[in-house]
């Protein structure tokens, strides 16, 4: 489904969205300051009216002679041309054999490879800032690790109106945690938890957190199984929820025809999260092979998040510093017994706090724990794009799919590094 054309999800968007939306925009005027040089291009633009949902700006663009990559199937094709229109890829193939609609806007490719716009499976998006910072980098698509107002919705709708400003999103609304704190404030029907004495635990609250979310238009729900690693005086060790109370959070998403994604680090938080039927597991480190034998058998996706524990090595903090050096080798060794037993993995770089890290890093993190250069590239393709359910519109430059896309400088098979800095991003036949 492509999001652009989905109308909003509910009335009480535009009731309670309010704030939220404001929230989420504050750095829309410096995003669109951004664009504004794209936005000038003449002939490269259409708009596009959809009912109900006002107008989305799309482009028809032709990409072409770069060397095109297909992360489906492996195959490249030199010369390539891809055609664009109405932000829809029509047709991809060799040049001579794909007709170029006359008088069409050209983006020359020549010397570049061409790859469709990565799938960022685990990123926070909390302005329209980062949401622009993150196209930038690659990342047209992508799936919400939560807010705590709200702004992943409305970044959401950004998308759709604007979409060179933000990826497609699949939006998480609030943590589903035992500390709500702030988040009480998000929306009217969360404040009555703020009596609660031990935080959200009971089948009730759980239930009604889930509640809150779906009616505000979430598209997954997220929670946790164990504690923060990226805090100093958590222990991410440390289970928060029982395999019990994690299944009240499915089976409530589940009415709602959502699944859930799980942040966790041991292993017996692990097991409890994929045996209560979470869609899929965040972080992992500790993940063991009885539970990714599980995980295979269940179809459960493994989010690893590697440039987050990655970048706890960097931390000034020698609590945080030496879990990474802990961490991010057995998350590595995870992430290779993961891909071996057969389990589906998805590129996300937990981005947060204003600091959006690129997708192509995570791609270069899988490639480090021993993936081959193209099931690494597929994790932040066609594979987090199947676990966010675009697998017929993101992940490929085929017909039929999103005109998105990324030159690269390099040969990404021989070195995915080239994937952190794309030379240029297009979004829905927009080049940015």
């Amino acid at each position: 489904m492509c999001v652009e054309n989905t109308p909003p999800p509910a009335s009480r968007l535009t009731r309670r969205g309010i704030l939220a939306g404001a929230a989420a925009l504050a750095g829309t005027t410096a995003a669109l300051s951004a664009a504004a040089p794209q936005a000038a291009a003449a002939g490269q633009r259409r708009t596009r009216t959809g009912s109900g949902s006002g107008s989305a700006t799309t482009g028809d663009l032709v990409i072409e002679g770069g060397t095109l990559l297909d992360p489906a199937t492996g195959e490249v094709t030199e010369d390539a041309v891809v055609v664009i229109a109405d932000g829809i890829v029509r047709a991809a193939g060799r040049r001579g054999r794909t007709r170029v609609p006359e008088g069409a806007e050209v983006l020359d490719a020549h010397g570049r490879w061409i790859l469709p716009g990565l799938v960022e499976a685990h990123i926070h998006l909390n302005t329209a800032a980062e949401a622009h910072d993150a196209v930038r980098q690659g990342a047209t698509s992508a799936r919400s690790g939560s807010t705590n107002f709200y702004q992943d919705i409305a970044v959401r709708e950004l998308a759709r109106q604007a979409p060179r400003l933000a990826p497609r999103l699949r939006a998480a609304g609030i943590f589903v945690t035992p500390d709500l704190g702030d988040t009480v404030l998000a929306d009217p029907d969360l404040t009555p938890l703020a009596r609660l004495r031990d935080g959200v635990r009971s089948p009730e609250t759980l239930r009604r957190v889930v509640e809150v979310n779906l009616a505000r238009g979430a598209d997954v729900i997220k929670t946790r199984v164990n504690e923060r690693a990226g805090l100093p005086e958590q222990d991410p060790l440390a289970q928060v929820y029982d395999r019990e109370q994690l299944s009240e959070v499915v089976a409530a998403a589940k009415r709602g025809g959502k699944g859930v994604l799980c942040h966790s680090y041991s292993e017996k938080g692990c097991h409890d999260a994929v045996t209560a039927g979470i869609r899929s597991l965040e972080h992992g480190a500790f993940v063991g092979e009885h539970t990714l034998r599980e995980m295979r058998r269940r179809g459960t996706y493994f989010t690893p998040t590697l440039t987050a524990i990655a970048g706890l090595v960097e931390s000034s903090d020698p609590v945080l510093a030496e879990r990474g050096r802990t961490y991010l080798p057995a998350l590595k060794r995870a992430v290779l017994a993961a891909h071996e037993l057969g389990v589906p993995l998805a590129a996300g770089t937990d981005s947060s706090g204003g600091k959006v890290k690129p997708i192509g890093r995570e791609v270069e993190l899988m490639r480090e724990a021993g993936l081959s250069a193209l099931d690494a590239i597929r994790t932040a393709t066609t594979g987090a794009a199947r676990l966010l359910g675009l697998q017929g519109r993101a992940g490929r430059l085929a017909r039929g799919f999103a005109g998105d896309a990324v030159l690269l400088d390099g040969d990404p098979l021989a070195d995915v590094s080239v994937l952190k800095k794309p030379v240029r991003v297009v979004r829905s036949g927009i080049a940015l």
